[in-house]
């Protein structure tokens, strides 16, 4: 049978020759398979490690650098980190609970129903996640500003949001928001509708339907876009700067703590260990993310 293949094999690619039956075929693909697999892993290695080196040297150059400097433990536990590391946490959580309110029902809307102008919503929707955070910061500041579109109307019931806390949140909420949108999207638009149809011909209504059936079934996007998300909303940086502005304690999250640090004394030093921080949080989330989904009943979105 081997040497029938090998000839059948010879004869698919140079005929004429004998005819190749199913099972030969069947067995003869695994083998051309394997071979063509084999080429692309030696083709594709070199451009693979290049790209990892090129992300990994900085890391652990940073990581290396912070473990150098001698009063680390010092700044960390500085009022100035500890306050721009509460606020950051305190806020991306806050656009992380902003989004799943709004989020979730936006997402299911899109996934399950087509109107007209369904492609500019789509597209108004994605857009944040294309723009320059300066320019979302601009957009915020215009529209919420004190002499913005709406400013007026804050002012008249006595509210300011540029320069606060809550510009903060919104300002993470604009930018991050879409990437829990567009990731759980595709979640529910994968869900098969039939398992809803069941779902309400047993008597459940619509919401319960929702909760127990939809939702569980999207779950592995729903943690891979929530984590991308936070993880969003804690870097963020542009569009904070442009409409909270830089005042400690207030609007100086850890991303323009960085940036104060290293125009400041501090230098490269303050800015170093500011760094790592943001960096030992965005490891610990992505773990958890695999975790979570390793733990699910679904396989990995992302």
């Amino acid at each position: 049978m081997q040497a029938s293949t090998q000839s059948c094999e010879v004869a698919h690619y140079s005929p004429p020759g004998p005819p190749c039956t199913m099972a030969q075929r069947s067995e003869a693909i695994p083998a051309v398979r394997g071979r063509s697999e084999l080429s692309l892993n030696r083709l594709f290695v070199a451009p693979a490690i290049l790209f990892a080196a090129f992300v990994a040297v900085p890391l652990l150059a940073l990581a290396a650098r912070a473990a150098q400097e001698g009063d680390i433990f010092e700044r960390l536990t500085s009022p100035f980190v500890l306050h721009a590391l509460r606020l950051s946490m305190l806020t991306s959580t806050l656009s992380l609970l902003l989004a799943l309110l709004l989020g979730v029902p936006a997402a299911y809307l899109l996934a399950r129903n087509r109107f007209p102008g369904y492609r500019f919503v789509t597209l108004l929707v994605e857009l944040p996640m294309v723009l320059p955070p300066t320019v979302a910061g601009v957009a915020l500041l215009v529209a919420f500003g004190r002499r913005g579109i709406f400013g007026g109307w804050l002012s008249d019931i006595s509210l300011e949001l540029p320069f606060t806390t809550a510009a903060v949140v919104l300002a993470q909420l604009f930018v991050s928001a879409p990437f829990l949108v567009r990731s759980l999207q595709a979640g529910f638009e994968s869900v098969d509708v039939t398992y809803e149809r069941v779902s309400a011909t047993l008597g459940a209504s619509s919401l319960r339907t929702f909760w127990s059936v939809t939702l569980p079934l999207a779950r592995p996007t729903l943690i891979s876009g929530a984590v991308l998300c936070w993880t969003r909303a804690l870097s963020e940086l542009g569009a904070t700067l442009i409409f909270a502005g830089n005042f400690e304690m207030r609007t100086q999250t850890m991303p323009l703590a960085i940036i104060t640090a290293f125009e400041s004394s501090a230098g490269l030093s303050g800015a170093i260990v500011l760094s790592v921080i943001l960096l030992a949080v965005a490891s610990v989330l992505l773990v958890l993310m695999r975790v979570a989904l390793k733990r699910g009943a679904l396989p990995e979105a992302v």
